[in-house]
């Protein structure tokens, strides 16, 4: 077990928006280290969003990630040599991280040209409630009230 916990790091507002959401996603779209490219990729979904919504595409983003944010969660637990998914609020800054690695993860995953298209239309899914990031969470919510008996094992 460590001694003391981590410092937390600093993050620094996107130049453009001037949020810190906005550096944080971006540091999860990023891959080997790009980070102008992983910009480059948001920034272009936003102008992509702007065009397909006709409205201010942070709003559309941040509703859309809000959307794709699980609240709960199923942990597993052995418990007399028998496994139960145990379900479990999910801390704010968790929530957060699961649901911008979904949207991210997802958006990879579709079919479109460019990735700041593949992540575009997935902000614009997930801004309506539809898409495979969605999907994740509503079955994420699922599998925590299926197994809502077994909450008493809770730890």
């Amino acid at each position: 077990m460590r001694k003391a916990k981590p410092k937390k790091r600093i993050i620094l507002p996107d130049p453009k928006f001037n949020d810190v959401l906005v550096t944080k996603f971006v540091n999860n779209i990023m891959l080997a280290g790009k980070k102008s490219i992983a910009y480059k990729i948001f920034y272009d979904a936003m102008d992509i969003v702007a065009e397909k919504t006709g409205e201010d595409p942070i709003d559309v983003w941040k509703k859309g990630l809000a959307k794709v944010t699980p609240a709960v969660e199923v942990r597993s637990r052995r418990i007399g040599g028998a496994t139960f998914q145990i379900p479990a609020e999910i801390r704010s800054g968790r929530k957060m991280s699961i649901g911008m690695k979904n949207l991210i993860g997802f958006s990879r995953k579709r079919h479109e040209k460019t990735m700041g298209e593949k992540l575009a239309g997935e902000i614009v899914a997930a801004y309506k409630e539809e898409g495979a990031a969605f999907k994740k969470k509503e079955e994420t919510h699922r599998m925590a009230d299926a197994n809502k008996a077994f909450s008493h094992f809770r730890f």
